[in-house]
């Protein structure tokens, strides 16, 4: 078997809101073999700066598209192919965009695996550990605290066990995110967890505030309170807070997750398979993280694709516990997939369908697609 084409498909809603909401647009990539079998993959990242790194035609030998680095090979040579994309990227990657765009060629080759040997990912990558995972409803916050509440109640009664929000307007009124997070609290009830997703908002110091107030609502988890690359920060707020604090949606690559979990010291290492190289890589990851002693949670805010690739990583290790599912209302994330992945009773359920285990719509993908 071999990789014939590569494409990398930009879809878009007609109208971009200025909000931090990764359901907007997304890069679809698709990669077909010479025996007709064809996996699909998505990159969460900015699409077009992505697709341009797929198809960019080479400039020399660590400096060309990734599409040149797969054509002609076997999509079983999954982690030869993962370091000659690599090493293709060297020049211009190692870390970010590239490694983003990586991600979208490597999960259709698992996809593509799965589908020639009749399997689902998740055996082949080893799995088994568990057959259905317990899902935490991952939102925005509302537009006031009623609007936060009426969601709130409307997660639970969908029957989510498990509730996140996070982002604007968070960091604006201190006293207001307190409110923000009483409000979760009050509305959820005392027996379902709430996670907060402050987005990036404090310094150490008020982080560090911050979740000393927090605490006496019982959250789950303090989620990327500070810039990711404020290492020093999140050591100084783990050393000084027993909260959860989670983190890593932001990087790529095992260099960065090491100094995330050495350096920052966090509580729970989040991996998002469209951004940090794959599967290949995320297991990696998810490895480093046991190694420690550490959950390894999924973060996933886009399609079921996505969903669908964390559910396998998540069955395949043993250190995860939870799974991040986007109940944002959005055309990509709900109508990308046939069949799309449900949660009952608060959990959603390994796909056991060949590949990856999603169908396409393809008059959707028509429908949405700009480039």
């Amino acid at each position: 078997m071999k990789i014939v084409d590569v494409e990398a498909l930009v879809l878009s809603l007609p109208q971009i809101r200025e909000r931090t909401d990764g359901t907007q647009d997304m890069l679809l990539v698709r990669v077909t073999t010479d025996t007709g079998i064809v996996g699909y993959g998505e990159v969460d990242s900015a699409p077009i700066v992505a697709k341009a790194i797929i198809e960019a035609p080479p400039s020399h030998t660590i400096c060309r598209g990734l599409k040149h680095a797969v054509l002609g090979e076997d999509p079983f040579e999954y982690e030869m192919l993962w370091h000659r994309m690599y090493q293709s990227s060297i020049y211009y990657g190692r870390r970010g965009a590239a490694i983003q765009a990586m991600s979208g060629i490597d999960l259709a080759l698992w996809d593509i695996m799965g589908k020639s040997v009749g399997m689902p990912v998740y055996k082949l990558l080893g799995g088994g550990f568990r057959h259905k995972v317990r899902a935490y409803a991952s939102a925005l916050f509302g537009t006031n605290l009623h609007d936060t509440a009426e969601r709130v109640r409307g997660y639970v009664d969908r029957g989510f066990t498990a509730v996140k929000m996070g982002w604007e307007p968070m960091g604006q009124d201190w006293d207001y995110d307190v409110d923000l997070v009483r409000t979760m609290r009050e509305a959820a009830g005392p027996k379902v967890d709430i996670l907060i997703d402050a987005g990036h908002c404090y310094d150490s110091k008020t982080a560090i505030q911050m979740a000393s107030r927090f605490r006496e609502h019982n959250i789950y988890w303090l989620e990327e309170p500070l810039h990711p690359d404020n290492l020093e920060g999140y050591r100084r707020l783990c050393d000084h807070t027993d909260v959860r604090i989670a983190a890593g949606e932001e990087d790529s690559t095992r260099a960065s997750f090491i100094e995330l979990m050495d350096r920052g010291g966090i509580d729970v290492v989040q991996v998002d398979v469209t951004r940090v190289g794959g599967l290949t890589e995320a297991k990696k990851i998810a490895y480093l993280a046991a190694d420690r002693g550490l959950p390894c949670i999924n973060h996933s805010f886009t399609t079921d694709i996505n969903v669908a690739a964390s559910l396998h990583l998540l069955a395949s290790i043993s250190n995860a516990v939870l799974l991040e599912y986007c109940v944002e209302d959005s055309p990509l994330r709900n109508e990308l997939c046939k069949d799309p992945i449900q949660v009952i009773d608060g959990y959603a359920s390994v796909p056991q369908e060949p590949g990856l285990g999603v169908v396409l719509d393809e008059d959707v993908i028509a429908k949405y697609r700009v480039q």
